[in-house]
């Protein structure tokens, strides 16, 4: 194989690649049924030519046969006439007659027959458009159908990729939400357990030294207004 050979197949199989991926599934159907009609419509023309020469012979026939019934009764005119040679003429004639009959008879027989096939040839035809016709509709339905399940399918991909991003971004905040929570806690625990300086420089003894001498200033003060008022 040459090289400028191998190099024109590439070059075919490309093409032929790209125009299978830019063609339409309907647009070949609807190709395919336009060429089965235009077959069945030439079918018909040839049927109907047929036909005309089947016509034809049968009035080329027709006269024939007048021909022979003419030259028949020529001869029988010509006897009861006495003129012998009259009637060996016309039956002569008669003869000739007879012979273009049955050719004529023959060719008729023949274009019949074409006749016969070609109308059964045409109904034939004729199932199998209808049959096609139906499938088309079928195929370019399913097509259809698959073409918006193609759409959908697309249209969900898109949709998952951008709830995906959602999805991150929640998780983040999720996280940082639970951080902050647990910083809080940490805090206040830090707070209660007195950790954290709140800008009292005093040991945690003096403090609760602090809290019992108020504590008993306030019972004191209690007990001296009860006193008061049982007075």
């Amino acid at each position: 194989m040459s090289l400028f050979k191998r190099a024109a197949e590439v070059i075919e199989a490309k093409f032929s690649k790209i125009i299978n991926a830019a063609e339409d599934p309907n647009d070949t159907l609807d190709l395919s049924y336009e060429k089965m009609l235009a077959g069945l419509q030439e079918t018909r023309r040839h049927l109907a030519d047929v036909v005309t020469e089947q016509k034809v012979l049968e009035q080329q026939m027709a006269a024939a046969q007048a021909e022979i019934t003419r030259h028949d009764g020529d001869a029988r005119l010509a006897l009861q006439s006495n003129r012998e040679d009259l009637a060996r003429a016309a039956l002569t004639q008669k003869q000739a007659s007879t012979a273009k009959l049955a050719s004529l008879t023959e060719a008729h027989d023949n274009i019949a027959a074409q006749v016969q096939k070609l109308i059964e040839y045409e109904h034939k035809f004729q199932d199998r458009i209808d049959a096609f016709r139906t499938q088309k509709e079928v195929l370019k339905s399913q097509y259809g159908s698959a073409q918006a399940q193609v759409k959908v399918n697309e249209s969900l991909s898109g949709l998952s990729e951008k709830l995906g991003g959602v999805g991150e971004s929640v998780r983040r905040a999720k996280d940082k939400t639970e951080q902050m929570q647990a910083r809080a806690q940490a805090v206040d625990t830090l707070a209660e357990s007195g950790v954290l300086d709140d800008g009292d420089d005093r040991s945690s003894s003096e403090r609760e030294l602090e809290k019992l001498r108020s504590g008993g200033a306030v019972d004191a003060e209690l007990e001296r207004l009860k006193g008061e008022i049982k007075k």
